[in-house]
């Protein structure tokens, strides 16, 4: 019954106007959105929809003079007018404020009406002129309210055509159609040939996980042929039991997840653009490695964690007080300073200079002692500052602008904590080994704390939506959204073991699966999946075979980092069995 309701709004909603080709919304970077509902029903639905592809902000005002002023700031509005469901018999007309308010509202922006009650409703209309798109959804049901969303975005395909006429300017069979242009779009289970019945077990293993404390809580997404067939959350942000459930919209410290959320995709940028290449010498990106016992390191060998680098190095311990064992006040200050500018948490600023240092410690250790597969973060320090040196741009601002603007990812950022509430960050840790306190909104790793919370190996916050998108486009080889950030060959590239015959599974950034029994995935996954981990409990996986998606968010480290129960009783793989276990075609 869900499906067939699913499939006849999908057929039915409406584009009855679509002048210049507004929709769907493409080049989501341009554009500013804001959402007014009129009417005397929920439309809830319609903008949380809305929420999952764009930045849009619902703007309310108790007058025409007000809500002109508020939408100043914006440059495309959805106008959603909501009447009731219950019966044929309920109106279903604008009121004459709501019609001043929308012929207003279209002098001055591009705006977008979709109206969930009878078409009928369009011949109060007049003049039309203005309006830019008129989507017409017959229903204000959940559903409706969902598919008109993503329909607007371009995630469903535009196929209804009016069945009756209302006035001069809507006549019966009008329609503009269009196609999808690869978004993600969301819906049941079995449209995309899973069994809900089965995918219950997931439910078990992610509550089994919360329950036995090995993380407060979980989001957990799952997307398969470009549908989210699955998006849960689970637990709390922290074991506390006044502590805020775990929401669609938390974020999550993605830890290594940001290797290929971030640092992966602009390398693959400009080695596209032939700016490097794989065989690029650490000699030939940056100068001061000439000398250096790394200076023929190439970004394949590296990348593949086939370089003798060392796994990891604790530049934090050297900047603290070797009897207190606390930060040293030779390296921090309690409070802003030009000198000292650097925040690596609340009330606690590094010595700016220490930056170099961290790259110095890098270029000057040792090689490990034999050439072998050793999972390590120094390529991303490196490969950090190359970009940001390159573009003189921090990635920060590259990761935004090359990528998460356009592609809707809004909540995806480096420190969120001076862009959203701690009310949707999920917290890490409470520290007591470095910054004592509380690790909320900053990032977790030592190592990208002491870069102001920028690293190329850790460092992005984000929620699973948004993960499953830049994972959904790399699973489209470079395309989403109606738009190429990367091609196809590319894709594949970055996505090869080069280094299989030696025992070393990993692709160029890219996580793959296991060669023998121990690994990161099920082993239930096509060789061709990728993917990654992160130490927080993060876990990103897709699989062009299958064409799923599975992302899963967690903050296993709260309050400290401790045992890894996640890992040692294979939560999140289990959880990728269960997901294959679901296919039911």
């Amino acid at each position: 019954d869900d499906i067939l309701y699913e499939e006849l709004l999908e057929n039915a909603i409406t584009v009855a106007e679509n002048k210049a080709g507004l929709l769907p919304l493409r080049q989501l970077e341009t554009k500013s959105i804001a959402y007014v509902k009129f009417g005397d029903d929920d439309g809830s639905v319609f903008y949380n929809e809305l929420k999952k592809y764009a930045r849009v902000h619902e703007v309310k005002a108790n007058s025409l003079e007000s809500l002109s002023d508020k939408l100043k700031h914006y440059n495309t509005v959805i106008i959603g007018l909501h009447r009731s469901n219950d019966n044929p018999w309920k109106s279903y007309k604008f009121t004459s404020q709501e019609l001043t308010w929308l012929y207003e509202t279209a002098r001055t922006n591009n705006v977008i009406l979709n109206i969930f009650v009878k078409p009928y409703a369009l011949l109060d209309i007049d003049p039309i002129n203005n309006i830019k798109s008129v989507v017409v959804s017959y229903q204000n049901s959940d559903i409706a309210q969902q598919k008109s969303a993503q329909i607007i975005f371009g995630a469903l395909p535009a196929k209804g055509r009016l069945p009756v006429s209302a006035g001069v300017d809507f006549s019966v069979g009008q329609g503009d159609t269009y196609t999808s242009i690869n978004r993600l779009s969301y819906t049941t289970p079995e449209r995309a040939g899973m069994s809900s019945l089965k995918l219950k077990k997931v439910d078990s293993i992610a509550n089994h996980a919360v329950n036995e404390g090995m993380t407060p809580g979980i989001q957990l997404l799952i997307a398969r042929k470009g549908k989210v067939i699955y998006n849960k959350n689970f637990g709390k942000h922290t074991y506390d039991k006044n502590a805020e459930a775990v929401k669609i919209n938390d974020i999550y410290d993605v830890a290594s997840l940001t290797k290929i959320l971030a640092t992966l995709p602009l390398l693959m940028e400009l080695e596209e653009k032939g700016i490097i290449s794989l065989d690029s010498k650490l000699s030939d990106l940056l100068p001061e490695y000439k000398s250096s016992n790394k200076k023929n390191v190439t970004i394949k060998s590296m990348l593949s964690h086939y370089a003798r680098l060392k796994p990891w190095i604790p530049f934090y311990y050297a900047t603290l007080d070797s009897v207190t064992k606390r930060p040293d006040p030779k390296y921090y200050r309690k409070s802003f300073d030009p000198k000292f500018s650097i925040k690596v948490a609340d009330e606690l600023y590094m010595r700016n200079d220490y930056q170099d240092s961290i790259q110095g410690i890098i270029k000057d250790s040792d090689l490990l002692s034999r050439l072998r597969y050793r999972y390590s973060d120094l390529p991303y320090y490196i490969l950090k500052k190359y970009i940001e040196e390159y573009y003189d741009r921090t990635l920060d601002e590259l990761t935004r602008n090359h990528f998460y603007e356009s592609l809707g990812a809004n909540y995806t950022m480096y420190n969120p904590n001076n862009r959203v509430s701690n009310k949707n960050i999920v917290p890490t840790e409470e520290d007591d080994y470095y910054r004592y306190q509380k690790i909320h909104g900053y990032v977790h790793d030592m190592g990208a704390a002491m870069q102001g919370g920028i690293g190329g190996h850790a460092g992005i916050f984000s929620n699973a939506n948004d993960v499953a998108k830049i994972m959904q486009m790399y699973l489209q080889k470079g395309y989403y959204g109606g738009k190429r950030y990367l091609k196809p060959e590319t894709i594949d590239k970055f996505n090869f073991c080069y280094y299989c015959d030696e025992n070393n599974r990993r692709g160029i950034g890219f996580d793959k699966p296991q060669l023998g029994d121990a690994g990161p995935t099920c082993g239930c996954v096509s060789m061709t999946s990728f993917g990654h981990s992160g130490f927080t409990g993060t876990y990103a996986w897709a699989d062009p075979e299958e064409e799923i998606v599975y992302i899963f968010l967690a903050n296993r480290t709260y309050p400290t980092a401790g045992k890894n129960l996640l890992l040692k009783e294979d939560i999140r793989t289990n959880i990728q069995e269960a997901i294959y276990e679901a296919i039911i075609d």
